[in-house]
């Protein structure tokens, strides 16, 4: 791959992965609430799954999803009433030991599912995959560079977003300082969803 075209694949990597959307909200979230090894299921989940959205994209199931708006339209609905059950989920927990005591998680494989109903994931990975694999003679080889750097930001947007949680989370133990966190964080998530409807 060029150096330009990677250059330009780093650009859209940090704009996309680093910017806040229902990933790194969670993460930061988890961490807040339950601390960071709760949260490292989730953050190690995101590029796993949404590589794995990424390889389906390039093995043709953009090209459905983009051709079927009623798929679209599914995975639009099915994202939407997830994260405003997250966000109702999340606005209920006033304190550390209300976390604890709801088990407020998202399990490893849940994490991984996310990605394919998250339209900030399925914009970045048809983005990609039409810019950087498709129409290239060396498919492979382009996968073979373009995963692994974005399973890499996957992962360091997410830790990132978690450690800022895990470090809020003693200063969020007083008073109603986690409440007011927790629906801030649900705010963003229903407003990420609202945003989904729109695109």
């Amino acid at each position: 791959m060029p150096f330009v075209e990677f250059s330009a694949l780093l650009v859209l990597a940090t704009a996309m992965s680093f910017s806040p959307g229902p990933n790194t909200t969670l993460a930061a979230a988890l961490a807040a609430n339950r601390g960071i090894r709760p949260a490292m299921r989730f953050v190690l989940s995101v590029p796993v799954g949404w590589c794995a959205l990424l390889l389906l994209c390039a093995g043709g199931l953009g090209a459905v999803m983009m051709a079927v708006p009623a798929l679209r339209w599914g995975i639009k609905i099915v994202g939407i009433g997830y994260l405003l059950w997250l966000a109702w989920k999340l606005s209920r927990s006033a304190r550390l030991s209300d976390a604890d005591a709801s088990r407020m998680d998202i399990t490893f494989w849940q994490g991984a599912a996310l990605q394919f109903v998250n339209i900030k994931a399925w914009m970045l990975a048809l983005t990609i995959v039409g810019s950087w694999i498709i129409g290239h003679d060396n498919i492979g080889q382009r996968l073979a560079v373009v995963v692994p750097v974005m399973a890499l930001f996957a992962f360091s947007s997410n830790l990132l977003y978690a450690s800022v949680g895990a470090v809020l989370r003693h200063w969020l133990a007083i008073g109603q300082r986690l409440l007011w966190f927790n629906r801030f964080m649900a705010l963003i998530l229903v407003l990420t969803a609202f945003w989904m409807l729109r695109t």
